[in-house]
């Protein structure tokens, strides 16, 4: 007969999976409607990355609470993290959406700097394509902090892409956590 903590234990790896679905399905569902009309969606993909981050903040959380689970403080850590972020991303929405593109281009250069760096080792094998993603990164991202406004639609799209991606990874996860919750009862 089980004990009470392996129930509990289960019960936890049963709303792991179900919130992992959950968020997946939300991402690819928003990765889908920004990518069809970033102009229009700008706003509700601040609020709704908002509530995402709120949620996932409140997922890291309940997982701490597991006792079996490795790495319990940077749950913690990150569902507070994030729950912070969720909650400046619902109270500053015009903020938010100048802020995620100067972010972005800023994360872009230095991926480009970093990058072009990278090419410079002489033993590293792909140099060419590793200096090719550097320049791009980095003139991406100059044009991004130059202008972060006016390019807030191709923004919008190729995150719109990057949920959608995130999305199918989480809901493709779920249905794994699922599957081995089930081998292992």
């Amino acid at each position: 007969m089980p004990s009470s903590s392996d129930a509990a234990t289960f019960d936890v790896g049963r709303m792991t999976w179900q919130v992992s679905l959950f968020a997946g399905v939300v991402t690819l569902i928003l990765g889908i409607i920004v990518t069809l009309h970033p102009g229009g969606s700008l706003n509700v993909v601040a609020v709704l990355a908002g509530i995402l981050l709120l949620v996932a903040g409140l997922f890291h959380l309940i997982g701490a609470l597991d006792r079996d689970a490795h790495n319990r403080a940077w749950s913690v850590v990150v569902g507070l993290a994030f729950v912070v972020l969720g909650v400046v991303l619902l109270r500053h929405l015009n903020l938010t959406l100048a802020l995620i593109a100067l972010l972005i281009g800023i994360v872009w250069i230095i991926q480009g700097v970093a990058s072009l760096l990278a090419a410079t080792d002489t033993t590293r094998p792909g140099r060419g394509w590793t200096a090719v993603f550097g320049v791009v990164s980095l003139a991406a991202g100059i044009v991004v902090v130059a202008v972060p406004e006016g390019s807030l639609n191709t923004l919008a799209v190729l995150l719109g892409i990057w949920f959608i991606i995130i999305g199918a990874l989480q809901v493709f996860g779920a249905f794994y956590i699922r599957h081995a919750l089930k081998a292992a009862a």
